[in-house]
């Protein structure tokens, strides 16, 4: 059977194996059931269904005609590896590096960090727009992870609440 889209095949490629490994982790952990779910049920359900969606999206690469094959291009390096810093970057702030005395820098500076950063794998770099989207995420993370979900973990840095 002839690929005839390499993009679609790879993206279908890359969810089956996702979800082929979240679906593994999961059984570390008690799965339960719907009624009374264990630690590794919602994993588990995301694993499956990342790996059905990827069978799916392999299956129409391989019968849906498309004009060029659409063609794999090169990697983009530069984004690439500025979006994988800027994770990098956020967790470091949140929980630092005691190891060499880095204190946390907490969830909102976190989030300035990760915004500013993220936003340089772009072509052009408007500063006013990723403060404002900066901003804006880093209050909606505050009232969902802090004030409704109660998570505990720093949100100023450490050298400022003590």
């Amino acid at each position: 059977m002839k690929i005839k889209s390499q993009k679609d095949f790879f993206a279908g490629l890359m969810f089956l194996l996702m979800g082929i490994a979240f679906g593994w982790g999961a059984t570390n952990y008690t799965i339960g059931e719907g009624a009374r779910m264990g630690p590794g049920y919602f994993p588990l359900v995301l694993g499956v269904l990342l790996a059905a969606i990827g069978l799916f999206v392999i299956f129409e690469s391989l019968v849906v005609e498309t004009e060029d094959g659409e063609k794999i291009g090169s990697i983009a390096w530069r984004p690439l590896g500025f979006i994988i810093g800027a994770n990098v970057i956020f967790g470091i702030m949140i929980g630092g590096i005691p190891k060499i005395g880095l204190p946390a820098m907490g969830l909102i500076a976190g989030i300035y960090a990760l915004t500013f950063v993220a936003s340089l794998a772009a072509d052009t770099f408007k500063a006013k727009e990723v403060a404002i989207l900066a901003t804006v995420l880093a209050v909606l993370s505050y009232c969902a992870f802090i004030l409704l979900l109660k998570l505990q973990f720093p949100v100023w840095p450490t050298f400022l609440t003590r």
